[in-house]
């Protein structure tokens, strides 16, 4: 459709902290030898876009230059993964007999992150600069490169059928097409009409972790 917008969410690629699974949400971690080659391997898979948006951390950054290498993004804080304050860097074996983080598991939508987000404030944040890009942008055909808890995020607000965060699954290096019959529906906060995945491997949903 001639008025029809179409917003390609992408997690970056696979990092060192990834391969550990790690929590990673503000602190960075360099792309591992087997991101790097995902990446090259997925290049020509990716259609275009008239501009692309990113989160300022470099492992996302990273991505776009490897991706789409002419192509200067847009950096937005908004759109970092969530704080994860004193957990950052450190593993579920590291943290399995913290008494704060096993509260925090009980209630992950609730509860405080030392030193961190919680999950409301990681929301706003999120929130805040999806309206900010959705006001701004005025192009057809655009994407975000970001990370998993904010795709989860975008996607449990926005995908045509209503699911819970932590059932939305995100692979590195992918991530999902949304599209909007015209501006108007997009910018009232409305959900998409279509949603696929970029690029097309096959299914990606399932349950996975939070961890940037």
């Amino acid at each position: 459709m001639a008025d029809s917008v179409a917003i390609t969410l992408l997690r970056h690629g696979l990092t060192e902290a990834n391969e550990r699974k790690a929590y990673l949400g503000w602190t960075d971690s360099p792309l591992s030898m087997e991101g790097k080659r995902d990446i090259q391997e997925l290049k020509h898979l990716y259609p275009t876009y008239e501009r692309i948006h990113t989160s300022d951390l470099c492992r996302c950054t990273e991505t776009v230059r490897q991706l789409f290498p002419d192509i200067i993004p847009v950096k937005n804080p908004s759109f970092r993964e969530m704080n994860f304050g004193t957990w950052e860097g450190l593993t579920y074996d590291e943290l399995k007999t913290n008494a704060e983080y096993q509260k925090w598991l009980e209630n992950p939508m609730g509860a405080e992150v030392p030193k961190g987000e919680s999950y409301p404030e990681f929301s706003r944040r999120v929130q805040a600069g999806w309206i900010q890009l959705t006001t701004e942008e005025n192009g057809r055909n655009y994407a975000v490169m970001t990370h998993g808890g904010v795709i989860r995020e975008l996607l449990s607000r926005y995908a045509p059928r209503e699911r819970p965060f932590w059932d939305w699954s995100i692979t590195h290096a992918r991530g999902y097409e949304l599209t909007w019959d015209d501006r108007e529906s997009l910018r009232r906060g409305e959900r998409c009409t279509l949603l696929q995945e970029v690029p097309i491997m096959g299914k990606l949903n399932g349950q996975s972790n939070f961890t940037g």
